[in-house]
């Protein structure tokens, strides 16, 4: 088998189904130039939250690893299923989302693609699902609308003006909002998904196949309510394999984290019963969090995100635990399989000091989406200020009125995500005041004068009074 496609399909893997190993027939193929049609490889994100952290970009650097062989991916952003909310990993009822706050994260998350993955038309596409799981009906246009639309009478085409809210004012409308013809440029047929198509869905697939699910098992067993729209959650998961299958051409693989993998076989399932080649499945192992126990999150703020500054993304680094460095070598970076082996060895040497290896392992990170030329002024930023006892020498720097709380600065420039997380590192006592070298010991703590702050282990500040 080829090297590249074989370690494609291990290195940090959890689960590759393939039985009948079509994928990985074609995926061969393609690299050996045998193969014209493109393989389409299918990402599904809900935009619940904005930003992309390494955990995500596990995925996404896999992703682009496939691009280099041929592939084309399919970026989908799940504006529709974000409302509803993925159960998996959850052991609670997940709230719907605003329309408004999934369409400004999704176009978050599409600028920050760009970082890792090609974007050129042949190897990236990305559409939403509400493309085909909202209807004509569901619009619901404002009465000032101007909708005109060209009419054919005797001999001439004339333009009259459609009632916005009428059923052919809706319609017109619809089709040009489809992106499947408005930026793909599918005219013949628009994919859409009725009720009578999840019924058809829903006849194949068993109740005990659902509510069999380990993490439905856990809410059962704890007492705790199970709603039937996150049974359901799965089944329009697979329903969008099934329709990309339809504009695309196929959906030949589907990646994910191990939290999706009982998500992306029900795409299989689907698939098979509208007599569509199903596809294939990769699940990847999931990044651990900062913490180094529970996944990279950032409702748990131990997340690094990918448009993190470079110093900022450097120290986030240093700050993990000694005992997750090779799994952190092993998702997060390019390094070979052979020479994290040996790093393996180093580190359970007593004499060999983990700070060294973490220090290659933060300044490759930071030079994958930074560049060498940051990664190296970073790596010398993190010497003089951790190891000499300094401060950054980008440190920001913003304007502060006498009696403005230092919880409000924070938030405004990002320091800190929210206050709860400000108290609990005020509690901590991880914010120090470095000019007169005492911490910070109350939430509402004021400005009073010109201060350069440490928040946590990683984050400064310097707030001047004018």
């Amino acid at each position: 088998m080829n090297k590249e496609a074989e370690e494609i399909l291990s290195r940090g893997v959890g689960t590759f189904t393939d039985p009948d190993e079509v994928f990985k027939e074609k995926l061969l193929k393609k690299i050996r130039g045998e193969y014209s049609k493109d393989i389409i490889i299918k990402l599904g994100v809900d935009p619940s939250r904005p930003d992309i952290h390494l955990g995500h970009a596990v995925i996404l650097r896999k992703l682009r690893q496939f691009q280099d062989l041929g592939c084309k991916v399919v970026f989908l952003v799940g504006d529709f299923t974000a409302r509803i909310g993925d159960p998996s990993g959850r052991n609670k009822t997940r709230p719907e989302i605003e329309q408004a706050e999934v369409d400004r994260n999704a176009q978050t998350y599409i600028s920050q693609v760009g970082k890792i993955l090609r974007t050129e038309p042949h190897l990236f596409s990305w559409i939403r699902n509400s493309d085909w799981f909202t209807n004509i009906t569901d619009l619901n246009l404002p009465d000032n609308y101007e909708i005109n639309m060209d009419v054919a009478m005797e001999g001439k085409t004339a333009k009259i003006k459609i009632a916005p809210n009428s059923f052919v004012g809706k319609a017109v409308v619809f089709e040009q909002t489809r992106m499947q013809v408005r930026d793909l440029g599918l005219k013949d047929r628009i994919s859409v998904i009725t009720i009578l198509n999840v019924l058809w869905s829903l006849r194949h697939i068993t109740h005990s196949r659902l509510v069999g699910r380990d993490m439905f098992q856990e809410r059962i067993r704890a007492g705790q309510e199970l709603y039937m729209h996150e049974m359901l959650y799965p089944i329009f998961q697979g329903i969008d394999s099934f329709v990309l299958s339809q504009i695309y051409g196929s959906c030949d693989l589907e990646i994910g984290g191990t939290d999706q993998t009982f998500n992306m076989l029900m795409g299989r399932d689907i698939m098979r019963a509208n007599k569509v080649e199903p596809q294939a499945v990769l699940s990847l192992e999931i990044l651990p969090g900062l913490d180094g126990k529970e996944k990279m999150s950032k409702s748990l703020d131990n997340y690094v995100a990918i448009t993190d500054a470079p110093a900022e993304m450097f120290g986030k680094i240093m700050s993990i635990p000694d005992g997750v460095i090779t799994t952190y070598f092993k998702l997060a970076t390019y390094t070979p399989l052979s020479e994290i082996g040996e790093m393996e060895k180093k580190l359970k040497e007593t004499k060999h000091n983990p700070r060294d290896t973490k220090v290659r392992l933060a300044h490759e990170i930071v030079s994958i989406y930074h560049g060498e030329e940051m990664a190296g002024e970073a790596e010398k930023d993190f010497v003089e200020t951790f190891s000499k006892g300094g401060v950054p020498r980008d440190i920001d720097t913003v304007k502060g009125a006498v009696g403005a709380k230092l919880s409000d600065i924070l938030m405004a420039q990002g320091a800190v995500s929210s206050k709860t997380e400000w108290r609990r590192l005020v509690k901590e006592g991880a914010v120090n005041n470095l000019e007169t070298g005492e911490k910070i010991k109350s939430p509402d703590e004021t400005v009073s004068g010109s201060v350069t702050l440490k928040v946590g282990k990683h984050r400064f500040l310097c707030i001047k009074v004018s």
